[in-house]
């Protein structure tokens, strides 16, 4: 069970980690600064398990990989939105970040979450409701499960999974 840390709509890159922020490598240290300057509260208040919740077209701006990685890097389980950019979309799933679509105009920042993947369920505690998310497909599941794209060729040869 994680809580809810709600944010609006066209969440950008540029809001998760900020440019002059990104001048190093390790995701640690990127976490440090994750959505540091629209929720200060956000790096030291964030805990394991917990879920990053937007609104529309999450992940827009740049592409580069950082704020996929300082999402993760802060122990977000989940980012849960109605629809995201593509190339965060990408990001987030090689890094093994969970980008999960789903409705979320109900949501209110704290409310207590479970994810059931199996089921593609997001069981708000808090307000005692299901959510239906929109199912992952098996090769991108796999792609996370193993801790992202690299960790996934590492352990598989170098074989890109079955999309089948």
């Amino acid at each position: 069970m994680g809580r809810a840390w709600v944010f609006g709509d066209n969440v950008n890159t540029d809001i998760i980690t900020p440019g002059r922020y990104n001048l190093t490598t390790d995701p640690k240290e990127m976490a440090k600064y994750c959505f540091c300057e629209v929720r200060p509260d956000f790096p030291e208040q964030v805990k394991e398990g917990d879920f990053v919740v937007a609104g529309e077209h999450f992940g827009s701006g740049s592409s580069r990989e950082s704020a996929a990685l300082a999402i993760h890097a802060s122990g977000i389980k989940a980012v849960i939105a109605p629809s995201f950019a593509r190339i965060f979309y990408r990001n987030a799933i090689n890094v093994g970040l969970l980008p999960i679509m789903a409705p979320t105009g109900s949501i209110k920042d704290g409310d207590e979450f479970s994810l059931d993947l199996e089921n593609s369920l997001l069981h708000n505690k808090t307000q005692a409701t299901e959510i239906v998310t929109q199912p992952l497909p098996a090769f991108m599941l796999n792609i996370q499960k193993a801790g992202g794209i690299v960790a996934y060729l590492n352990a598989n040869g170098g074989r890109l999974p079955e999309m089948g």
